[in-house]
């Protein structure tokens, strides 16, 4: 794993093939990586299904409304909800979506951003300016390579666990 600089930013998402260490960017958009902690330290993230993974593009999840594969996993409806949250301000800035970045996943609304996040596979300058940067990975990229392709996965992959380091 990574050295972790600043865990009270800092994710470890649990998938089926390792960890994964994401540092959140407090800096530049810090209502997003206060969401993102708020929901990992209520463990509204954990077992939340990768409900729409594209080839070439990124692995999109954080439905914590409809996605648990536990408890209300919806084939159908996983990827319309969110939490019990308002929604966020967009927090746009010039940080490129390149691989490995986390990007906060919206309706056509700038402002409705809540629990989905995406993880890109490669770099998506045309998201560039357009979704919120709020993280990125620093080691265990190779896991999330792995994970199921599908809108919807046959089988989806889920985050087992999602933590803010801090708290490990």
């Amino acid at each position: 794993m990574a050295e972790i600089k600043d865990p009270e930013n800092t994710i470890i998402l649990t998938l089926k093939d390792g960890p994964v260490v994401i540092e959140l960017l407090n800096d530049v958009a810090p209502l997003h990586t206060a969401r993102m902690k708020e929901l990992a330290r209520g463990g509204h993230y954990d077992n939340v299904a990768f409900h729409r993974v594209i080839e070439g593009f990124m692995a999109q999840t954080g439905d914590v409304e409809n996605g648990n594969m536990e408890k209300n996993y919806n084939p159908g409806r996983s990827g319309t909800g969110g939490s019990d949250l308002p929604d966020l301000k967009a927090e746009f800035s010039k940080l490129p979506h390149a691989r490995g970045t986390i990007g906060a996943a919206r309706s056509s609304n700038p402002n409705s951003a809540n629990s989905q996040f995406f993880i890109n596979f490669k770099d998506n300058d045309f998201l560039n300016g357009q979704y919120t940067v709020y993280g990125r990975v620093i080691s265990g990229m190779e896991h999330v390579d792995k994970i199921a392709r599908g809108e919807p996965p046959a089988n989806p992959d889920r985050m087992i666990s999602v933590k803010v380091a801090a708290d490990v």
